[in-house]
């Protein structure tokens, strides 16, 4: 039995820090430290930054950190150090309702499954947050908070990732339920701005997704710099940063 369990076992940690081919991998292949936040007052909102960061070293400006699970849902993923095969566990689930009962699976079951996907790796050195949002006729508008720990929190939105309290300051003086479809979008396109201009850790492009009931739709992958000098200089905001030569 011993032998057995070592078998299919990993060994405990004989170094706490990385080899040198560890560091180059984790700069080549780490998941993002992101922000994301959704919005689900007309159908769902789903906001990114797209950098990539492995430290203190920017390793990617055009990560695509919105995942798709199906037609009608969509995943963000956020920093892991390893492969995380709970969105992978979540496709397959959601295909085997619909083929099982003929209709698609509901939000809060495919959050359920991803929950107890990652659940499954705690205290093995996975960190990840993320969150799935949908819409099913049974539903409507459905949104839940995910991560590596278990936590499985329904809610109307979130933000998630190192710059997330700077969103925050965004959505909080300014969300509310009746919102708009284009107030709506450029509440999260604003919101992500803020943590994209004053986090590290943020940066690159806007990556902004609504998803409807009959499917997602793609509002664009847009680079911030131009959209933060429209802002600027349009709107009067970011007072810190001169627009003086």
């Amino acid at each position: 039995m011993d032998k057995l369990v070592a078998q299919y076992s990993r060994p405990p940690h004989q170094n706490e820090f990385y080899s040198e081919q560890e560091q180059r991998d984790l700069t080549e292949s780490l998941p993002p430290l992101s922000l994301k936040f959704n919005l689900p007052p007309v159908d769902n909102i789903v906001a990114t930054d797209s950098r990539a960061t492995a430290g203190n070293w920017i390793a990617s400006q055009t990560v695509k950190k919105v995942i798709p699970v199906s037609r009608l849902s969509r995943g963000e993923d956020k920093p892991s150090n390893e492969p995380t095969p709970g969105l992978l566990g979540t496709m397959a689930g959601g295909a085997a309702t619909e083929i099982r009962h003929k209709r698609r699976i509901t939000v809060a079951a495919a959050s359920k499954i991803l929950a107890n996907l990652t659940y499954a790796y705690k205290g093995m050195g996975l960190s990840m947050g993320t969150m799935l949002a949908g819409m099913t006729p049974q539903e409507g508008p459905a949104l839940y908070y995910i991560d590596s720990d278990g936590t499985r929190l329904p809610g109307n939105l979130f933000c998630v990732g190192s710059g997330q309290t700077f969103a925050y300051g965004v959505l909080d003086a300014n969300y509310h339920y009746d919102l708009t479809e284009e107030e709506a979008l450029e509440l999260g396109r604003r919101s992500i701005l803020a943590a994209m201009h004053r986090d590290a850790y943020s940066g690159g492009f806007i990556n902004l997704y609504h998803v409807k009931e009959e499917g997602w739709v793609h509002h664009g992958f847009n680079d911030m710099n131009p959209i933060f000098w429209k802002t600027k200089l349009e709107k009067g905001e970011f007072s810190n940063v001169t627009s003086e030569l």
